[in-house]
């Protein structure tokens, strides 16, 4: 990535941004669904710093607005999170696993291996990790959020009245695309939460005293092998992988970022930031999805939120923590349901304009995918192959749903590919002692002139 795409990604979201200031910054609050939840767990228990877990994220995002110009969303790691809420970890042990993930997929990174790791895994696969984390989202926003909301509880400004009239809203901005929609559910959840926080519990005035961190041997062992070795496949699969290609379907007219940039930034936010005990965090394609449904379509939106971000972490601090507890959960629900729709219609593509489907073609012209100088042809599949791939999707979006593992899915995924195609290990002529004579299935392009029916 050179000067010249650094200049044309900022010209881009400052034109963005100037034409579509709403939609921007309302698309930049589409991840809050996410954020919020997991964020004030963590600091009420003490596992972050929510101060440095402010300021550090709203770097990343004014950094990775600037560099990637994409609404690419700054995340906490679900696993590590989860495990950290459920067993209380300290500071010392949350960082911790925060530093082996960011460590592997940085080694991973710079030696190649995750290039070559995302050239080798096929798009049904890759499909099925983004529509089974869309329906994670979804299946989340009910039990989590909105299943537990009475008619009248658990307050006045927080039940099901509140979760329908902003499904219903949501319904409506279908017709309306650049319609606000976050931003002002963003508004009405602060104005509802100022309501419910006693006199006592309002932010007041915390200038942020960083403090150096460093883990202890049993605190980094604790981390990395109870909560880290859970997120490296997430992280790797959902928060590079996925997200290089979603990049391509929801913004073809902007380069994807790479895999490899991506696990740098990856590894470097977490790398910088664990020292200062802030939450780790990763990219994700659930939050891409979240902020371009919301309006995003530039990296202006996520810098305008990491300003706000840094402010708030260097002004207050943990005196947010009472605050953001109180913000009704039946909007958050809401948001999360629409981000994970959004992340799940992506599967929609699979048969019809992924980007293996795309090959390059001899012909003159500009670029489909990324305005180049060569024209690409699409492949049609054969029907043959439209049931295989929607298969292997499905295998993918089962294992994930099933075990709630990202891991599980993937090899669920390529188990079902390698047994349609398999590897030339196995496909060996005969005589070599590796000849399963297992039958291999061609795919061939459709034509017009393909007829359908043999003559007799």
């Amino acid at each position: 990535m050179g000067r010249v795409d650094l200049r044309r990604f900022n010209a881009n979201n400052w034109e963005t941004l100037r034409r579509y200031p709403l939609a921007e910054i309302s698309g930049a609050l589409g991840d809050l669904g996410t954020l919020l939840p997991l964020m004030i767990a963590l600091a009420l228990q003490n596992s972050i710093s929510l101060s440095s877990t402010l300021v550090f994220s709203g770097l990343w995002n004014i950094l990775t607005g600037a560099i990637f110009g994409i609404p690419l969303p700054v995340q906490p790691m679900k696993a590590i999170a989860a495990v950290a809420i459920s067993r209380s970890f300290t500071i010392s042990e949350t960082v911790s696993a925060g530093f082996f993930v960011s460590g592997i997929v940085l080694i991973f990174s710079i030696t190649g291996l995750l290039h070559w790791f995302t050239s080798v895994i096929p798009t049904p696969v890759v499909k099925g990790i983004q529509v089974g984390a869309g329906m994670s989202l979804i299946l989340s926003a009910g039990t989590s959020l909105l299943q537990p909301l009475g008619w009248t509880s658990p307050s006045w400004a927080d039940n099901r009245f509140w979760g329908i009239g902003a499904f219903l809203a949501l319904l409506w901005t279908h017709c309306f695309p650049r319609f606000p929609y976050a931003l002002i559910i963003f508004v009405i959840g602060i104005v509802l939460s100022f309501l419910l926080t006693g006199p006592s519990y309002l932010p007041s005035l915390a200038i942020w005293h960083p403090q150096f961190l460093v883990p202890s041997w049993s605190s980094f062992k604790t981390g990395a092998i109870d909560a880290g070795l859970g997120q490296l496949p997430l992280t790797t699969l959902n928060s590079v992988i996925a997200v290089s290609f979603l990049s391509a379907d929801l913004l073809p007219h902007l380069p994807a970022p790479s895999v490899t940039s991506l696990g740098l930034s990856v590894g470097l936010m977490n790398l910088i930031g664990g020292w200062f005990g802030a939450m780790p965090v990763c990219h994700g394609s659930g939050g891409l999805a979240a902020q371009y449904r919301f309006g995003a379509r530039s990296g202006a939106g996520i810098i305008v939120l990491g300003l706000f971000k840094v402010v708030m972490g260097l002004v207050f601090g943990e005196t947010l923590v009472g605050l953001l507890h109180q913000y009704p959960k039946s909007l958050l629900g809401v948001m999360v349901l629409a981000a994970g729709i959004e992340l799940a219609k992506v599967g929609e593509t699979l048969n019809n304009g992924a980007r293996d489907l795309w090959e390059e073609s001899e012909a003159r012209g500009p670029s489909v995918l990324q305005g180049g100088s060569v024209a690409n042809a699409f492949r049609i599949p054969t029907d043959e192959e439209r049931v295989q791939r929607w298969t292997v999707m499905v295998m993918t979006i089962g294992g994930l749903l099933a075990f709630k593992n990202d891991a599980v899915g993937f090899l669920a995924g390529m188990l079902c590919h390698w047994a349609y195609n398999p590897p030339s290990i196995f496909s060996r002529q005969t005589g070599s002692r590796w000849n399963f004579n297992v039958p291999k299935i061609r795919w061939k392009r459709n034509t017009e002139e393909q007829q359908l029916l043999s003559s007799p």
